[in-house]
């Protein structure tokens, strides 16, 4: 579908990714820890017997700095930093396991970073055993890492398969060797290919690559090779990212000449361009930013109707806890976040008090998980029907919203449910934000942006 760039133009605002409702902006600092701990151990009670908990496992290092990246990350070279990091996770999720009723059933399982393939295969091997120690593992469980072209290696490939990972996702975002040296990410495609393949030979069902749309001296004809010799390796999954030059928070970005950045005019083509040949090609546009081969499991779960969003981003797995294990990482008991602290020293000190790490967070009430739900299905389903208890804020916030995405034939709605149309799909974040109660509220007080561009 060629999508008007009228709309692209109207829709490029900022809005969230909706990886969690309420959005982190509005968390409070300080969380009540007493309370954290109560809440975990209710919910967790409630929820590990019927469909298993999740994992998330931040491993922060990374041996040099990719000047585009956002994310929590250390930078060094020394690999000694290793033994006291894995220590401290293993002491993190003891002090969890003892707030356990009974053994976890662990459902799903991702390590994220930084870089995870930072670590050596028999320390990641390590880790995981302690983890998986006195646990279940659940028999349709999701175990995936994110690995780096550069270090991933053979071994660090079959460990982690050995420990029943199955889905690997490869950090390429571009293949032209002037823009991988201004953003400091120098990787030969040879090495993307290497890994890819070796990946394939051991067994792993499903490669994601990431690309990203929006980079320094990035244009079309380079975009478009890009995005062709990705397709020529046939990964399973992609996550198109739109790159978010925020320089006044990620300190590397600055780093940039703001010259080098394409136009908003030419970063919307190159989202087109994308688009287009992700789809020419058999994928199929799952939803904000990813795309899929009918054959993958995520396009499966999406048309089952079983997709799930978490801090992980897309998934199959439909749990209702998630544990963020690691500096900075995020947990979600369903009716509660909370983040661990930014900070290595932080996160050190509060580990070895035999303390929860968490610095910040936020207690959903009614309305929030009201309003969480919506999001939710709009995001992984692309519809959601109303509550009656919810009505007087539908009415004021977000009925006023569907009006103006319906005008554009991106939703269909009535005050019972709303349904996005084929175009809609293309605007889901937008389509979300009509129900984030906390932005819309805030927009009106303050008017202050306080995310990333959608396109």
């Amino acid at each position: 579908m060629q999508i008007p760039t009228k709309l692209l133009n109207k829709y490029n605002v900022p809005v969230p990714r909706y990886t969690s409702y309420p959005t982190v902006p509005f968390w409070q600092d300080g969380i009540d820890r007493l309370q954290w701990v109560s809440v975990f151990q209710q919910q967790f009670d409630k929820y590990n017997h019927k469909d298993g908990i999740s994992i998330y496992i931040h491993l922060p290092f990374c041996e040099s700095l990719c000047t585009y990246c956002g994310c929590n990350k250390k930078i060094t070279t020394n690999h000694s930093v290793e033994e006291e990091y894995l220590q401290t996770i293993i002491k993190e999720w003891n002090l969890y396991r003892k707030l356990m009723s009974e053994p976890p059933i662990i459902r799903e399982l991702h390590l994220g970073g930084g870089t995870p393939t930072f670590f050596s295969p028999l320390n990641l091997n390590r880790l995981l055993k302690a983890i998986f120690k006195n646990s279940i593992v659940h028999p349709n469980k999701e175990f995936s890492f994110e690995g780096h072209p550069n270090n991933t290696t053979k071994e660090h490939l079959q460990a982690l398969y050995s420990l029943g990972f199955r889905r690997v996702s490869f950090g390429v975002q571009d293949n032209d060797p002037e823009i991988q040296r201004i953003i400091n990410r120098v990787q030969p495609i040879e090495n993307v290919q290497r890994v890819t393949a070796i990946a394939r030979k051991i067994g792993y069902r499903s490669v994601n690559y990431d690309l990203i749309y929006g980079l320094p001296l990035q244009n079309q004809e380079r975009m478009r090779k890009t995005i062709l010799q990705c397709i020529e390796l046939k990964p399973d999954r992609i996550a198109f990212y739109s790159y978010a030059h925020v320089p006044w928070t990620s300190r590397g970005q600055r780093l940039f000449d703001e010259n080098d950045l394409p136009s908003i005019e030419e970063k919307m083509k190159l989202y087109q361009l994308g688009k287009e040949l992700f789809t020419e090609n058999g994928y199929v546009d799952i939803g904000m930013d990813h795309f899929a081969l009918p054959t993958d499991d995520l396009y499966k779960a999406w048309q089952q109707g079983w997709l799930h969003r978490n801090f992980m981003g897309y998934t199959t797995q439909k749990t209702s806890m998630l544990l963020g294990l690691g500096v900075s990482s995020i947990s979600d008991a369903g009716t509660a976040f909370a983040q661990n602290a930014k900070t290595l020293n932080e996160y050190y000190e509060a580990i070895n008090k035999n303390e929860t790490a968490v610095f910040r967070g936020y207690f959903l009430d009614e309305e929030d998980v009201a309003f969480r739900k919506y999001i939710l299905n709009i995001s992984c389903e692309g519809k959601t029907n109303f509550y009656a208890a919810n009505l007087p804020a539908l009415k004021e916030y977000s009925f006023p919203e569907l009006k103006k995405l319906a005008a554009d034939g991106l939703v269909e709605w009535n005050e019972e449910h709303v349904q996005v149309t084929e175009l809609g799909r293309h605007f889901i974040r937008n389509i979300c934000s009509a129900f984030d109660l906390h932005l819309l509220r805030n927009r009106t007080e303050s008017g202050k942006p306080m995310f990333s561009k959608a396109i």
